[in-house]
């Protein structure tokens, strides 16, 4: 049988994700598909993160792609779900920021973006674990995270309203200290935040991890460090543009204006009670995480 014949699509979207309403986005998305004559319908994102009647529903429908037509936090919640489902994951970027999507090559462009899940292959991809918490995008603790906090009590989503929370608490940022543990080294440092990275950007091509790759089995770590406000403005755009070579964990290294390395597993306590998001959505924080790769984790459609 003809393998885009027997392919059977669920598009899973999140009608609030993103600025713009879906109404136009799912009906240019339906006539592609019409036209491609494949097997497909549209559920609605599950709020709570329950997929056991979606999971159901692959096995017994043999639903071969679950395409995923919203932003970083649905990526997490449909892949988490049903990464054990024995599925191929496609993106249609129709979040506020799409940092997994524009990592992974994926357009913005929603027909383009269509043409790539129609015609390309799968690939394996990673995630992470925080604390058992599902992670596949960008997580951290700090400055971001409470951006994070702050941006999901908006009622306003998109960039213009992300950067205008992260200049207005960026003059009010403060560090929180933290220790640092691996394996072979341990430090302690006082950070304004921690990103811990398996695309390489927080969304919107704004990239924090320029060496990241998803399905290199490593995290990137980025610790921005305690320093002067005029400093750390320029510190970070300097990591943003790539400037900033991967570093070694080395006593040497750890003083370093901003720390930047790969491992596979760490710890982090976290001394000063910061807060913490996990793909751009606020997350409770706690005392200690426990960080570990989840390789090859599931199969997404990309270049």
């Amino acid at each position: 049988m003809n393998e885009m014949l027997s392919r059977k699509i669920i598009y899973v979207f999140n009608p609030i994700s993103g600025t713009k309403r879906k109404d136009a986005l799912l009906k240019k998305i339906e006539t592609a598909t019409k036209e491609k004559n494949l097997h497909f319908e549209f559920l609605i994102a599950n709020q709570k993160g329950d997929y056991e009647i979606l999971k159901r529903k692959i096995k017994q429908e043999k639903i071969t792609d679950i395409i995923i037509v919203g932003g970083d936090g649905t990526v997490n919640q449909v892949t988490g779900a049903l990464r054990n489902s024995n599925v191929r994951f496609g993106i249609i970027p129709a979040g506020s920021g799409n940092g997994l999507a524009y990592t992974a090559g994926i357009p913005k462009n929603t027909n383009r973006a269509l043409q790539m899940i129609f015609n390309h292959e799968s690939k394996k991809t990673d995630a992470f674990l925080i604390n058992n918490y599902y992670a596949c995008v960008l997580s951290g603790l700090g400055f971001d995270a409470t951006v994070a906090h702050k941006f999901a009590e908006l009622p306003k989503r998109g960039l213009r309203t992300y950067i205008q929370q992260s200049v207005l608490h960026f003059f009010k940022a403060k560090t929180y200290r933290f220790e640092i543990i691996t394996d072979n080294y341990s430090f302690f440092t006082d950070a304004y935040f921690i990103s811990i990275a398996n695309s390489n950007q927080f969304g919107n091509n704004v990239t924090i991890a320029p060496k990241a790759k998803l399905n290199d089995g490593l995290l990137d770590i980025v610790i921005v460090q305690k320093m002067h406000k005029v400093k750390l403005a320029f510190a970070v755009l300097k990591q943003i543009r790539g400037n900033n070579k991967l570093q070694y964990l080395t006593k040497e290294n750890s003083g370093k204006a901003i720390f930047y390395f790969q491992i596979a597993a760490l710890t982090i306590r976290n001394l000063n009670n910061a807060p913490l998001h996990i793909d751009g959505d606020p997350c409770k924080t706690a005392d200690e995480f426990k960080i570990e790769i989840l390789k090859d984790c599931f199969e997404l459609i990309r270049p």
